[in-house]
């Protein structure tokens, strides 16, 4: 991946189809989420026709399904082929992969095999999807192996698209995705790098709290368009997490043109814009080196 041709890293795009065909939600969990971004009739891209959309844009997008098996029933996107099909574009897609945490030991050793036999660069969770809380102890073996393989967890956090509209919210918890039960994984697992997804309505506050105090907890901010951005998210953003904050969409069902766009309208210092783009996700990464602290 040549990082000197890239405008941006995309840390957080969604594989919707396989290559099968096979949705990685049901029916009636994808309407919900399309109805929620306005996005009705958008289409599931593949793989494939990601890279090549991203390509086009002189951009690398992080790559992942959700592994929601236990809660939902439905079949996940195998995390193998997300993997070999990024593998096939390595100059623009970087894999991460999900996995249930419901899966215990099992879970635990696909997490090992995929990053150690398929390039696995990171994982995702999403606790109101998956039916669990962050700091349940079942999930502890699955992080373990993650800070041991050194890659990034990722936290979906905040109020979910997914689900909504549908009675009961589909059985999907919200409370799930509280940034503070995450607080307690950054305490227990002091070296896992850790991503807290999206602007984390209703607590936004709490989401800035665990990313100041922990130093290995970075925000991505995907899923909602800048121009909806929470003021404290900016101010935060251009200065304490200036080199903690990703720039994220949520392709498809948000797009990267659209968010840089209204990305454009913020106030962000000049010498932010980059760190959040490009260099952050690069360094967290691992695709550029980390720059040696100047000695006090």
């Amino acid at each position: 991946m040549n990082l000197d041709a890239l405008v941006a890293i995309d840390v957080h795009t969604h594989a919707e189809v396989g290559a099968d065909g096979h949705s990685s939600l049901s029916p009636d969990l994808m309407a919900a989420s399309a109805a929620y971004f306005k996005a009705q009739g958008h289409r599931q891209p593949t793989i494939d026709e990601m890279a090549a959309y991203y390509r086009e844009r002189s951009m690398a997008a992080v790559v992942f399904t959700v592994d929601a098996e236990h809660m939902t029933g439905h079949p996940r996107i195998p995390n193998e082929e997300v993997a070999e099909s990024c593998a096939a574009h390595p100059d623009v897609l970087i894999p991460f992969a999900s996995i249930d945490p419901h899966k215990g030991r099992a879970g635990v050793r696909e997490a090992r095999r995929l990053v150690t036999d398929y390039g696995v660069r990171g994982f995702k969770f999403h606790p109101s999807l998956q039916g669990f809380s962050p700091d349940d102890r079942l999930a502890y073996p699955l992080y373990e192996a993650i800070e041991e393989l050194g890659v990034p967890a990722l936290f979906h956090t905040g109020q979910t698209g997914i689900g909504a509209g549908v009675p009961g919210g589909g059985g999907i918890r919200l409370r799930y995705s509280n940034p503070m039960l995450v607080d307690d994984v950054a305490v227990d697992f002091p070296e896992l790098r850790i991503i807290l997804a999206h602007p984390s309505f209703p607590w936004q506050d709490e989401a800035l709290a665990v990313a100041t105090h922990k130093p290995y907890v970075y925000i991505d901010l995907s899923g909602w368009s800048p121009k909806y951005f929470p003021p404290q998210l900016i101010r935060y953003a251009n200065t304490l997490l200036q080199d903690k904050v990703l720039f994220g969409s949520d392709y498809p069902v948000l797009t990267p043109d659209r968010w840089l766009a209204d990305f454009d309208q913020l106030d962000i210092k000049p010498a932010v814009r980059p760190k959040i783009l490009k260099e952050n996700a690069a360094r967290l990464l691992g695709l550029a080196p980390t720059p040696k602290e100047t000695p006090a």
